[in-house]
């Protein structure tokens, strides 16, 4: 009985937040899944038709709902565009949620969320083990790019060119670390994300360095936990809770000033979500959570607002490289920040900043959605590397692990010899 006055709780909330919603279309305009299929059902406002009805259309086909509904990037384009100011993304998480509190997760899902992302430890165990073991079933596809393929794991991943997993993560590494204020008189709290710790552990080295050479002190907790983005795109909010309740462990005992992370989707995930969650766990769960989230900010966008980050002055004499900008659609639309990282491009040595056509327009990875329809996600991406190509750039940057790892399968099934970068590492070189 209390599951189903939950229930009829959240769907009366649904029903308040899609009031808003004139349908008059302009998600259309801003849709890379409605450009890609021309289907009314992909673009938000045929969604939000459905939503409407969710209560009666998940006793008739709750199947077909739940698949039009994981039929989206949640990049917000569509909610940044909006004219009523509807939250989308608040709406399509919470019918989610609903949808999978109703059906109940996959075997596949629940082992990946409930058994094993949820356990850190166990999940950083099973990584590493993963990346001991990688060459027995991958083969190099790009030495430029350095992507792997997999002939033997073709009928589950298809035939992307995928960034393969570090022989050493971050946190083997930077681990544990509790200084105090440096020279700069400022304390940052460093939230890698797990892309960066066991993919990309550069990009957390070279925000180490950036923040040392800053005079900033560090607080890097251990037993840091996944933001819980992929669990909540798939409507799992029981997972979501359990890591919370870590992370809110592990950061809520340092005394910062900001905490900082590298990656766009962690960023937006806790500035915006982690108080929201926190709210079903308790009062004071709430509370912890917002602080964290009123000091959180993105590295590039730390580093611009207190500290000058403009090194033209050391340029070296030569012929300098092209480098453009991608803009993650969770940095520019979900939380605003765009200027900043072109301000570090533009004082780099060596570097000519050019901007691409369509710099925010959605790379197409979307987390869980390049996994589901990698079809979609590869058309998306296409258009992506042509304006990439078109802007004639050595170098792609972009503040965003995931979409790094979209254009680099993009860029290395094409064959080009176009560099994708994180900003803080071209910066970190530079210093």
């Amino acid at each position: 009985m209390k599951d189903i006055a939950n229930l009829r709780i959240t769907l009366s909330e649904l029903d308040d937040m899609l009031v808003n919603c004139m349908r008059c279309g302009m998600c259309q305009s801003v849709c890379p899944v409605f450009r890609d299929s021309m289907l009314e059902g992909d673009v938000a406002r045929g969604k939000l038709v459905l939503i409407d009805s969710l209560a009666k259309r998940m006793i008739d086909s709750p199947g077909e709902v739940k698949d039009r509904l994981d039929n989206c990037l949640l990049c917000g384009s569509c909610e940044a565009n909006c004219p009523s100011g509807v939250k989308v993304m608040d709406i399509f998480i919470k019918a989610r949620i609903v949808l999978t509190n109703y059906m109940g997760l996959s075997p596949a899902k629940k082992a990946i969320f409930r058994g094993t992302l949820v356990h850190p430890r166990f999940f950083n165990g099973l990584v590493s083990m993963g990346s001991k073991f990688q060459g027995i079933m991958t083969s190099e596809a790009d030495s430029f790019l350095g992507t792997s393929c997999s002939k033997i794991m073709s009928p589950l991943i298809g035939d992307r060119h995928f960034m393969p997993l570090a022989k050493r993560p971050f946190r083997k590494d930077h681990s544990g670390i509790d200084s105090g204020k440096g020279t700069a008189n400022i304390r940052v709290a460093f939230y890698p994300g797990c892309v960066v710790d066991k993919m990309l552990p550069q990009v957390g080295h070279a925000v180490i360095k950036a923040l040392e050479h800053h005079g900033c002190g560090i607080y890097l907790p251990k037993k840091q936990a996944c933001c819980g983005i992929p669990s909540l795109a798939s409507g799992d909010e029981e997972s979501a809770i359990k890591l919370l309740k870590q992370n809110l462990k592990a950061f809520s005992k340092g005394n910062y000033d900001v905490l900082v992370t590298p990656c766009a989707t962690c960023t937006s995930t806790i500035k915006k979500l982690w108080p929201k969650i926190a709210a079903q766990i308790s009062p004071e769960a709430e509370k912890k959570a917002q602080r964290i989230s009123d000091r959180t900010m993105d590295i590039s966008e730390f580093l611009v607002k207190h500290f000058d980050v403009d090194l033209s002055a050391h340029a070296a004499s030569g012929k300098k490289k092209v480098v453009t900008w991608h803009d993650p659609c969770h940095l520019k639309k979900s939380i605003g920040v765009s200027a900043e990282p072109r301000a570090i491009l533009k004082g780099l040595p060596g570097y000519e900043f050019v901007e691409m056509n369509e710099a925010d327009y959605c790379c197409g990875n979307g987390g869980s959605f390049n996994l589901q329809h990698y079809d979609t996600s590869s058309r998306i991406g296409s258009r992506k590397r042509d304006n990439i190509i078109a802007s004639g750039a050595d170098v792609v940057t972009t503040g965003c692990p995931a979409c790094m790892m979209q254009m680099t399968d993009m860029l290395s099934q094409a064959h080009d010899n176009v560099a994708v970068k994180h900003v803080i590492e071209l910066y970190a070189d530079a210093l």
